[in-house]
């Protein structure tokens, strides 16, 4: 068992803490947001997480688990491995905002314990470990790389079942000491390079945002070229050199990494002289993506928002999660009202920003009442199990935009109109 502390205590940190106390080591997690300290200590989770709750609440039970806002408290606790997980937001210009990685870099080397690793699990570009070296500067204290490949939603399922473990360092026994944290994960593990291990989790999450793009791109051609997009995308991940992962179409990508990590790889090559032309490409392509979902909503009005009343089921990134950031949905939602129409919007979870034109419903009839168009917009599958009939019946005009392609089928002979993506 080792002494882990874990600063920052979001999606990323929070998982990372519970999934390390899972694993039988003593954590402690700091956050300065004491109103969120609070309540985990109290067992209840700030963010919406498929079974982080329940562990929260079981491993503070069993002591293996605790939360602090007390910077001189976190830093009696003495922890082998110091865990930065905070936010490396978009500057203005793209490139990821280390400010606040920077700046407890320089908190903990005041505190670290002879021998200590601070590992860095939060996504930032390749120099950042080096240059945290330098901020450090003690001989005395290891830095190493862990990125995480979690996905919201089923977070912490993917830190006790990782596809891959990969820990960079300056040297292998700094490495392996950080892996050994993992021994009771079978998954395969890799100790690398610093940046090598920094590089990976950029270069991994620009690669599925192409996938996905080249999926949307490739319904929006199904649908003038006539092809049925199912069969195509399908046909082609049959292949085992493709497979069939991030090959569903959608409304455009979003969500906490992938618009952030796309841009931030392309001005990382930059600095080193090199072009990402796919990358680059696929962030435009991505973009256009929500205007083309607008344009498909517009057409079943009769070509104009201008005064219309569009129903939208789902406001988060994706379903499993209340995460809006970057969200598709909302992206969307600002395009439709851009062309003059109102939005009432519901989501199972997630709540709606203050727009002027965006209205949240209780309940997806009440979101479809007296309304021009539905737009589903995010994949939950409650909206499965709705009456189509009764849908029908709620709308001004009954016709159907589905975005992610999870409408029933029978749902067409509701509908005067219905389209779904790709088609």
């Amino acid at each position: 068992m080792s002494r882990v502390g874990v600063i920052g205590l979001g999606y990323v940190g929070l998982t990372t803490a519970v999934g390390l106390a899972r694993l039988g080591h003593q954590v402690v997690g700091y956050d300065i947001n004491e109103s969120r300290v609070k309540s985990l200590s109290q067992g209840q989770s700030p963010i919406h997480e498929d079974g982080l709750e329940d562990w929260i609440g079981k491993c503070i039970a069993d002591k293996s688990l605790s939360f602090t806002s007390d910077s001189a408290e976190f830093a009696d606790a003495e922890c082998d491995f110091l865990f930065i997980c905070v936010a490396t937001p978009q500057d203005k210009d793209g490139a990821a905002d280390l400010s606040v990685v920077f700046n407890v870099a320089q908190q903990v080397a005041a505190f670290a314990l002879p021998d200590s690793v601070i590992v860095v699990k939060s996504t930032v570009p390749v120099g950042t470990g080096a240059k945290i070296k330098e901020i450090i500067g003690r001989p005395d204290v290891q830095v190493a790389s862990n990125p995480e490949f979690l996905r919201e939603g089923t977070a912490l399922l993917d830190f006790m079942e990782p596809d891959r473990i990969v820990v960079g360092a300056q040297s292998d026994s700094v490495s392996h000491k950080v892996l050994q944290l993992y021994s009771k994960i079978s998954s395969p593990k890799v100790a690398t390079s610093i940046e090598s291990a920094e590089l990976t989790k950029y270069a991994a999450n620009a690669y599925l945002a192409m996938r996905l793009t080249f999926a949307n791109d490739i319904a929006e051609l199904s649908a003038r070229s006539g092809a049925k997009v199912d069969d195509v995308l399908i046909t082609m991940g049959l292949d085992k050199r493709i497979g069939p992962s991030f090959l569903k179409p959608g409304p455009g990508w979003g969500g906490s990494c992938f618009p952030k990590d796309t841009k931030a790889l392309v001005l990382v090559a930059s600095e080193f002289g090199v072009n990402l032309p796919l990358v680059s490409a696929t962030v435009k392509s991505n973009e256009a993506a929500f205007v083309r979902a607008a344009e498909s909503i517009a057409e079943l009005c009769g070509g104009s928002l201008r005064g219309k009343t569009i129903a939208v089921w789902g406001l988060s990134f994706k379903a499993g999660t209340d995460d809006t950031r970057d969200s598709p949905a909302l992206a969307i939602i600002e395009v439709l009202i851009g062309k003059g129409a109102t939005v009432r919007a519901y989501d199972p979870i997630a709540s709606a920003p203050t727009l002027e034109g965006l209205v949240q419903s209780h309940s997806a009839i009440e979101a479809a009442q007296g309304a021009d168009a539905l737009a589903v917009l995010t994949e939950w599958s409650e909206f499965t199990s709705e009456d189509p009939d009764l849908v029908a019946a709620a709308m001004k005009n009954a016709a159907v935009f589905d975005g992610r392609r999870i409408l029933p089928k029978d749902w067409r002979t509701s509908f005067s109109s219905f389209r779904a993506l790709g088609e």
